[in-house]
């Protein structure tokens, strides 16, 4: 289980992962050396999954981005297998979420223009198997986008003195 002190190092390094080791043990209070073990730690569990830049969208090209709301005409094993796999190969498939309601997925997708997005749509969702309806909702602007998680009150147990 993790600790205040866990849920300090995550929040610093969900913030900045460009953080030295050094730096995010002094704001957490502990030694560099507890700080790099409490780190490994949180690495070997899963728990951080990785490290990364944050680009930003349309300097990057992605000018255009939509949300997808995808149904299925069956949702059998193969269909679904199927669409999953398509999905998990496309660069521009931001997220892909299965959900309840009136549409079996939820696609989050980034590319250059209208033009990209039509191809997007023509020659490749449009073409798989078990397309049932695609609704598409454009992103106009962007209100909020993190990946940042509200660790807030996640420590299981009190902070570790080391």
């Amino acid at each position: 289980m993790i600790d205040e002190t866990d849920t300090v190092i995550l929040s610093l390094l969900q913030r900045d992962s460009r953080l030295t080791n050094s730096q995010i043990a002094a704001e957490a209070g502990i030694s560099p050396s507890s700080c790099w073990r409490r780190v490994k730690s949180l690495e070997t569990i899963g728990l951080i999954k990785g490290y990364g830049a944050i680009l930003d969208r349309g300097k990057a090209g992605f000018s255009f981005s939509a949300i997808l709301h995808v149904s299925l005409s069956r949702q059998v094993e193969n269909t679904v297998q199927a669409f999953v796999h398509a999905v998990e190969q496309r660069p521009e498939i931001l997220d892909c979420f299965a959900t309840t309601g009136d549409a079996d997925y939820h696609l989050r997708v980034v590319v250059g223009d209208i033009g990209e997005y039509n191809d997007f749509l023509d020659n490749f969702l449009f073409r798989l198997p078990g397309i049932a309806h695609v609704r598409s909702n454009i992103i106009l602007k962007d209100i909020k986008s993190t990946q940042l998680l509200p660790l807030k009150g996640i420590a299981a147990s009190p902070p570790e003195t080391h």
